[in-house]
């Protein structure tokens, strides 16, 4: 089936210069190459100046070649439905199962960051810079990145906490939580009972909540989340991965680091300075 991009293409092709002939000619061979390629590559391919391929896609009808890559990218991805599972490839040899396993989880990484927005990371740093505290929760495995989370960012600002447990021992710590507060929730399935109170809590204290799960539960995490950062996690089924939520828990901590340095190097400073007085390292 033919692109939007192919039928907007073929719908002016009668009007389009000798040079933005050219484009149309590679583009029609190899439609992905808005998704694998720079506008500066896409005009080399074609042996065009960038200022054409910028006029070509202007008089599409689009703004800009990031907007038609966007759209591909949306178009790909409807014609891809996410999927949890993929199928083991046969025979699943020992080195065949290290290269499936690093295309599935390159595969991931790639379809994550690719969708991910970029305006959101000022965005996140923003309300994790403001809040009077950083609480991260997670529950299951990924209870393991949630502390993993807290340790990340306890070196880069103070007043950073992990929610443990499975609620029993929450009383003393959501006590001292309050509005502006910021709560990193990391969660994929399953998802326990006790996260709606949690919920509840937070929207009652007026916490700002940022989430990283799976796609097939982003629309419902957006219901109460200020910022939600959905990751690929597609697996052969029989263990889950979390690879893409730790690279995504690790550039919101660079963003972070980039948006408030000259604080995190006082801090890792300061933290370093201790170390050293209490001696506790060779």
């Amino acid at each position: 089936m033919a692109s939007r991009l192919i039928l907007r293409i073929q719908e002016r092709s009668a009007r389009l210069t000798s040079s933005e002939k050219k484009i149309e000619h590679v583009l029609l061979q190899n439609q992905s190459l808005v998704e694998t390629h720079t506008a500066t590559e896409l005009a080399a391919k074609a042996g065009v100046s960038k200022a054409t391929t910028a006029r070509f896609f202007r008089s599409l009808g689009y703004a800009d070649f990031e907007e038609v890559r966007l759209q591909a990218r949306e178009e790909r991805n409807r014609r891809e439905p996410y999927s949890d599972v993929e199928t083991i490839p046969e025979p699943a040899t020992f080195g065949r199962t290290i290269s499936d396993h690093l295309e599935l989880e390159l595969r991931n990484l790639t379809r994550t960051f690719e969708e991910l927005r970029s305006d959101l990371l000022p965005d996140i740093s923003q309300v994790l810079e403001e809040a009077p505290r950083v609480w991260f929760v997670g529950f299951g495995d990924e209870q393991g990145l949630a502390r993993l989370g807290r340790s990340l960012f306890a070196r880069l600002r103070h007043g950073v906490h992990e929610l443990q447990g499975q609620g029993h021992t929450w009383a003393n710590e959501l006590s001292m939580t309050g509005p502006r507060d910021a709560l990193v929730l990391l969660t994929f399935e399953p998802r326990p009972k006790v996260l709606r109170p949690l919920l509840a809590h937070a929207r009652t204290t007026r916490m700002r909540v940022i989430t990283l799960t799976d796609h097939a539960y982003a629309p419902q995490a957006e219901r109460f989340s200020e910022v939600v950062l959905p990751c690929h996690v597609a697996s052969y089924g029989a263990l889950p991965t979390h690879a893409t939520m730790l690279s995504v828990l690790r550039l919101i901590a660079v963003a972070y680091l980039g948006r408030n340095p000259e604080a995190v190097s006082q801090r890792i400073s300061t933290l370093a300075a201790i170390d050293e007085e209490l001696d506790l390292f060779e």
